[in-house]
């Protein structure tokens, strides 16, 4: 393996070990709790921009397939993890993971300390960073660093949402039997913007007996509000994505025009965020962010604690109370992770149902998306 060179605003500067894209990459690192899913952590699109740090000690064992992808590709700028293992053995493995970064342009940086990396973001906060194979020398890592775009400053939708509109069909993947369950008769029709959107959630909406049309993050409200009018459509789907929700601007000026005429709505992560902010109450940024398969949530309707895979730097205010009910409460830091908005058809959750990678036991909010299109 060749030598790759980090370099974090904080002033750290390490040398570490390269199975990845050999490059030069600039984005913000952030450490992810999860014991499986590096692929699907990897093909999520929420990750644009990020280099995302494992606390799993080893990675690479299970290589990777074309199943496990939660979207066309990898969108995170690279993975860091304590040991790499290219030798894979599992039934389903197509590749390596190391040819499958390699291959998406993406680094992989391994032999380094995660345990240290991620007690360091969590005293100091999640912070940008540099990493290259090509260039060795600190200032000038530095000196790159401080010239790129910050994450904040950069619009990653465009770069992850779906150019062109579609059909989703398929329902939840059976990987004992190799092939999509069946999906059941369609109960309502649904339109799902596309800001990042993870497969899996498109097999969930679908999986719930919903016809699921994907469009882009550029669409129109005014459309979208006479396909209900006329009955074409019965609600709207905000889905998850990468970066900062308050950069949205255009897309805020839609939903607003959406939540005006009283669509029916569900929005999960940044869904959820844009729904806060076209409110009038803007997010902010968690100190290190939420990120892993393993979270407890509390359902406060049911008293039920949901243990919930979890992608997000930003949050929603508090006070959002004053026209908003929570239906979730984050028991790490107590963080508001689901609303049910008063005297309106819609609701979302900042966690991720969907359940890849993650526990099942929050999917049935799919569900509850169709019940409330049925009673509207």
């Amino acid at each position: 393996m060749n030598t790759v060179w980090i370099y974090l605003e904080n002033g750290t500067f390490l040398e570490a070990s390269s199975f990845g894209a050999e490059t030069t990459m600039v984005g913000e690192i952030v450490f992810n709790t999860s014991m499986s899913g590096y692929q699907e952590i990897m093909s999520d699109p929420s990750y644009a921009g990020q280099f995302v740090t494992f606390t799993a000690p080893e990675i690479g064992n299970v290589g990777v397939n074309a199943e496990d992808m939660e979207s066309k590709g990898a969108h995170a700028k690279g993975m860091i993890v304590r040991q790499y293992q290219d030798r894979y053995s599992n039934f389903r493995a197509e590749g390596s993971l190391a040819d499958f970064l390699k291959e998406q342009g993406v680094m992989g940086i391994c032999d380094i300390d995660t345990r240290y990396l991620t007690k360091m973001l969590r005293t100091e906060g999640a912070m940008m960073m540099i990493a290259s194979t090509e260039i060795s020398d600190k200032e000038e890592l530095k000196k790159v660093l401080a010239s790129s775009p910050r994450i904040e400053e950069v619009n990653y939708i465009k770069e992850v949402s779906t150019k062109e509109s579609y059909v989703h069909k398929n329902g939840m993947y059976d990987a004992v039997n190799f092939k999509y369950n069946d999906a059941p008769a369609k109960n309502a029709k649904i339109v799902a913007i596309d800001f990042g959107v993870k497969r899996n959630i498109l097999n969930e909406l679908t999986q719930a007996g919903l016809e699921v049309e994907v469009v882009p993050n550029t669409f129109d409200a005014d459309r979208l509000i006479e396909r209900v009018k006329n009955n074409e459509i019965d609600g709207v789907f905000l889905s998850n994505g990468p970066g900062d929700p308050l950069v949205l601007k255009d897309e805020q000026a839609q939903i607003k025009k959406l939540i005006a005429a009283k669509v029916p709505m569900f929005g999960i992560c940044l869904g959820h965020q844009l729904l806060s902010i076209s409110h009038g109450y803007e997010t902010y940024k968690l100190k290190f962010g939420h990120h892993g398969g393993n979270h407890p949530v509390k359902n406060v309707e049911t008293g039920m604690v949901e243990i919930t895979a979890q992608n997000h730097n930003y949050n929603v205010p508090d006070n959002i109370t004053e026209i908003a009910t929570v239906t979730h409460i984050n028991l790490f830091d107590n963080t508001i992770e689901g609303l049910r908005y008063n005297d309106e058809p819609i609701f979302s959750v900042q966690h991720h149902p969907e359940s890849s990678p993650g526990p099942k036991e929050s999917r049935d909010i799919f569900g509850e998306f169709l019940n409330l299109l049925q009673k509207v």
